[in-house]
């Protein structure tokens, strides 16, 4: 089906019926005025306009990334971003919000008539409980108010299969749940791209591969895609029946499309990033000496996308960065992503040069901004939290746990991270008495746990709604029996094999411990010797009984070994282990204090 379909011209013009009719007082007139309506005639175009008048025009692109649900203000460090003084210091600010976003683009798009909003995948999936609760219907909605015109598919839209994926973008109620109000789910105003995701059956693509936005002659193309890799970071049944194809052969593909077509000005939304050289959103990454330029998955794609490309949109990574990397003709490329989680947007400006069609790659200019919370919330993102807020209340509010402080997330090991894996191994030893260790995968920790009251219940409460949004997945505890070989094999994955470039370090349970020397390379960063369980060494020819997540279970991110495990059993989700252990092992005379993070020595 073509990109710009008579059926989806029609549910946008609904929507932008519904929009003034309701949103008249909730935000200026300009707002509406400037936001560009992808796929209908804009007001100009139905009332004869006046000619154009110059050779150039410049388009607003504003985007964002990696929002995984996260409607609500993010807690702890999930919800700052580091700015970069003047003086070469840094300072972190409070950023994120739907509230606080949508007022921020509103802002922006006043006096840009010209103006389309792109996302670069992730907008649903790992989502808080808000969201999650209610398979991200409340996130689809928000979007929608958004003003989203076209988002790429991530990773993460495919946690619940392509069936639930196309249901969020068609609409309906969920197949088991049913509808969650008295309106049946009207589905995304905005079309999900999916050029490089094939259904098996058809050798087609699942969505849409591209989308044209067009106004008063000026167009500019879409295409999207998501990391080749999802197969290895998605459980095996959200991807059944799908394929993931090269993310540069397929943009090249249909780049060459819209150009046939006569669309040549064309932006790559890629659910694939990078690293930058510093954690500040405000970096310059083109300056030149040490730390230029963007390192990881995107910078090689971005060297070797068509010439025919203008600008990326990435993601991924929830890295921040507006960076130019040389197309193979050697000319200069805007490539940018906006962190996650709705803490920044970038607002580029794409100057179209109407004699060609094309964009006019020397005027490109881009910036990532600050979704400031001193800004005033939008009214109708606080009605639309409210009224989810108070469907998923009675289960949301209710205390699960107490904590003395922040229990955190970041680092190589992390104090939620031994944490979450004693929470496992407790749980599992109920199971089987005879488990020996727990793994966690530091990907599936979605959050921290902060100390200070969220939505009123006191400090150091833990709520089941906060345990939601640290583990999302409804991901099952299973049970495995490895050889004392496979499980020294298994650490030495995460940094080796498809781990080697960028290690992921399980987090452990008690009892496990072992060196890091990072100043090695390969599975040689892991020190064989080293490794111990209660004090002793691990024996290769002994059987060792392992808990993990049914995604580790089944050789997610890049841990086949882990996929070839014995003796399986499975237990209840990873929620319900964290729930009880949280309860059994705290309370409000006697919290818990996060743990010490000692397991692993890092030798860097």
């Amino acid at each position: 089906m073509p990109a710009t379909s008579p059926a989806h011209h029609q549910r946008r013009r609904r929507r932008t019926n519904r929009l003034l009719a309701t949103a008249a007082g909730l935000v200026a007139a300009g707002a509406l005025a400037a936001a560009a309506l992808p796929g209908s005639a804009s007001a100009d175009e139905t009332k004869g306009a006046p000619a154009h008048s110059g050779r150039y025009q410049d388009v607003q692109l504003l985007s964002f990334n990696d929002l995984h649900g996260n409607l609500e203000p993010p807690a702890g460090s999930a919800g700052r971003v580091t700015e970069l003084q003047h003086d070469g210091t840094t300072k972190t600010i409070d950023a994120g919000g739907v509230e606080y976003l949508a007022t921020h683009l509103r802002q922006a798009r006043e006096g840009n008539r010209y103006s389309v909003t792109a996302a670069g995948g992730d907008m649903v999936g790992a989502s808080p409980l808000l969201s999650g609760l209610f398979h991200d219907e409340p996130t689809i909605e928000a979007l929608n108010q958004l003003d989203l015109d076209v988002t790429a598919v991530g990773n993460h839209e495919f946690d619940e299969g392509a069936a639930e994926l196309a249901r969020l973008q068609h609409g309906g109620c969920h197949p088991t749940e049913g509808c969650y109000t008295d309106e049946e789910f009207g589905g995304a105003d905005f079309p999900y791209l999916a050029a490089n995701v094939l259904d098996d059956r058809t050798g087609k693509p699942v969505l849409d591969p591209y989308w044209v936005w067009k106004k008063n002659g000026v167009k500019v193309g879409f295409i999207g895609v998501t990391l080749e890799a999802t197969p290895d970071i998605v459980s095996a049944e959200g991807v059944k029946g799908l394929s993931f194809k090269d993310e540069v052969e397929t943009i090249d593909k249909y780049a060459k499309v819209l150009q046939r077509k006569g669309v040549k000005s064309i932006v790559a939304l890629i659910h694939e990033g990078g690293f930058p050289a510093s954690s500040a959103y405000n970096y310059d990454c083109d300056a030149p000496g040490a730390g230029d330029g963007i390192s990881g998955p995107i910078a090689q794609i971005a060297e070797n996308v068509s010439p025919q490309v203008d600008a990326l949109v990435t993601g991924h990574t929830h890295n921040a960065y507006v960076c130019t990397v040389p197309d193979p003709a050697g000319k200069p490329r805007m490539v940018t992503s906006a962190a996650s989680f709705g803490r920044l947007y970038t607002d580029t400006t794409l100057t179209y040069d109407r004699a060609t069609g094309d964009i006019a790659r020397t005027a490109v200019k881009s910036a990532n901004h600050v979704v400031t919370r001193d800004v005033p919330k939008a009214p109708d993102m606080t009605a639309l939290i409210d009224k989810w807020n108070t469907l998923a209340a009675p289960i949301g509010n209710r205390p699960i746990g107490y904590i003395t402080g922040d229990v955190n997330r970041d680092g190589t090991e992390s104090p939620l991270g031994d944490l979450i894996a004693d929470a496992q191994l407790e749980y599992a030893r109920k199971l089987d008495a005879e488990t020996d260790l727990a793994l966690m995968n530091p990907g599936g920790i979605r959050a921290p746990l902060t100390y200070a009251a969220k939505a009123g219940e006191g400090d150091g409460v833990v709520t089941y709604a906060e345990g939601f949004t640290v583990q999302p997945f409804a991901n099952t505890v299973n049970l495995q029996d490895f050889t004392g070989a496979q499980l020294i094999q298994i650490l030495k994955e995460q940094v080796s094999g498809a781990n080697e470039a960028a290690p992921k370090i399980l987090q452990i349970s008690s009892g496990l411990t072992y060196t890091l020397d990072l100043t090695k390379t390969g599975a040689d960063r892991v020190v064989t010797d080293s490794i111990r369980l209660n004090g002793s060494a691990i024996d290769p020819a002994a059987t060792y009984r392992v808990a993990a997540n049914s995604f580790l279970a089944g050789g997610g991110d890049g841990f086949p070994t882990l996929g070839q495990g014995g003796n399986d059993l499975v237990g209840e989700d990873d929620l319900t282990a964290l729930e009880q252990y949280l309860t059994a092992n705290s309370s409000a005379d006697n919290p818990l204090a996060p743990p010490k993070a000692d397991r692993i020595t890092v030798v860097d």
